[in-house]
């Protein structure tokens, strides 16, 4: 475990003071949180665009030939949220 001093504006320690708290938790458990959660979405982000680099387009095809020309089921079909 390392320590690291943080300079961060007061509106965002305030905030990040009440949600923390809100959820029964510390600051830092929250900073912490909220730097995994980034780093996991930019990883993530970063394994794609790798991934869709190394395929070929003939594989692509092929996997997009699988799904056919078959309708989707009713209980898929998208309906706008009123």
């Amino acid at each position: 475990m390392s320590n690291y001093a943080l300079r961060l504006p007061e509106s965002l320690k305030q905030a990040a003071k009440r949600i923390a708290a809100a959820d029964d938790t510390t600051m830092n458990q929250f900073f912490v949180v909220a730097i995994a959660e980034k780093i996991s979405a930019m990883e993530t982000a970063q394994f794609f665009e790798k991934r869709a680099l190394s395929s070929s387009t003939a594989a692509a095809q092929a996997a997009w030939d699988k799904v056919g020309n078959v309708s989707p089921v009713a209980e898929d079909a998208w309906t706008k949220p009123v």
